[in-house]
C-alpha cells in the first residue's frame, strides 16, 4: 500500500472508533441520571460497597456519614460535565473495539513470528484495562471520597464540592487506573525493543516499591491499611512486567 492508501485506512479505522463512542455516549446520555445517581453519586453515601465490604471484613473504612454537598457554579456547568462523562464513559466500554481497529492497522507490519508473540493482545489488553478500572472505582476513588468528604480543618467549614471537582477527581482516578494496569504489556513491548531487560527491572525493584509507596500515600488516604491495599497490585503488576520480558528474552534466545 502507498503512503495515501495507508492514511486512507487510518481515516476509515479512526471513523469507525468515533461512531462507536458517538453511539454509546448517546446512550450514556440517555441513562445520565440513573448512572450518576447510582454509579457516581452512590461513591458518597456511607452504603456504597467497597465501605461496608471493608468495614465487615477488616474493620476498615467504616463510614457513618460523608457529609458533602454538591453544586454547580456555572451556568452550562452540568451540561458540560454531562457531554464529557458521555464521552469518556463511550471511550472505556469501547475501549476493546478502539484498541482492535488500531491493531487492526498495526497487526500487517509486523513479520509473523511477531504476529504470534502478541496473538490475542487485544483481549489481555482489554482485561487488563477493565481490571484498571474496577480497581480505580472500587478501591481508589471511594478512599479518596472517603478521606477528603470527611476531613475538615473546622466544624465551622463545610464540604461543598463542585460536580466539577467531584466528577474530575473520580473520572481521572478511574481513567488513570485503568492505563495504569497496562503495565505489564508496556513492558512486553519494550522487552520486544530490547529497550528494557529482565535484569534492569530486577535491579530496580527495591526502587520501585518506594515509588509505588510513594504514588500510593499520594492517591490514598494518610494510612498505612490505605497505602497497602492499593500499592499490592501496583507490584503485582510490576512482577507481571518481569516474567513477561523474561519469556521475551528467552524466546529472543529460542529464535536464535
Amino acid at each position: 500500500m502507498s503512503f495515501l492508501q495507508h492514511l486512507e485506512e487510518l481515516r476509515w479505522r479512526l471513523v469507525r472508533c468515533a461512531i462507536v463512542i458517538i453511539v454509546l455516549a448517546v446512550a450514556i446520555w440517555w441513562y445520565q441520571d440513573w448512572i450518576m445517581n447510582h454509579i457516581f453519586l452512590s461513591m458518597s453515601k456511607p452504603d456504597f460497597f467497597t465501605f461496608n465490604f471493608f468495614c465487615k471484613t477488616m474493620n476498615f473504612m467504616c463510614v457513618d456519614e460523608i457529609p458533602v454537598n454538591f453544586q454547580s457554579t456555572t451556568m452550562g456547568g452540568q451540561f458540560s460535565y454531562s457531554l464529557w462523562m458521555s464521552f469518556l464513559g463511550g471511550v472505556v466500554v469501547g475501549f476493546p473495539y478502539i484498541f482492535y481497529q488500531i491493531w487492526s492497522f498495526v497487526k500487517p507490519g509486523l513479520k509473523q513470528n511477531e504476529k504470534k508473540m502478541v496473538k490475542g493482545i487485544v483481549f489481555y489488553v482489554s482485561v487488563l484495562f477493565f481490571l484498571g478500572i474496577l480497581f480505580g472505582y472500587f478501591i481508589v476513588a471511594p478512599m479518596s471520597v472517603q478521606f477528603f468528604g470527611t476531613y475538615q480543618i473546622s466544624r465551622e467549614i463545610k464540604n461543598d464540592f463542585t460536580i466539577n471537582s467531584y466528577m474530575s477527581t473520580i473520572l481521572s482516578t478511574v481513567f488513570y487506573s485503568g492505563l495504569f494496569f497496562l503495565l505489564p504489556i508496556v513492558a512486553y513491548l519494550l522487552g520486544k525493543m530490547g529497550v528494557i531487560s529482565s535484569g534492569f527491572l530486577i535491579k530496580y525493584r527495591k526502587h520501585s516499591i518506594v515509588v509505588v509507596l510513594i504514588l500510593a500515600a499520594i492517591i490514598t488516604p494518610p494510612d498505612m491499611i490505605s497505602q497497602i491495599i492499593v500499592s499490592i497490585p501496583i507490584l503485582l503488576l510490576y512482577e507481571i512486567g518481569i516474567f513477561v520480558v523474561k519469556r521475551v528474552e528467552k524466546t529472543r534466545l529460542t529464535d536464535e
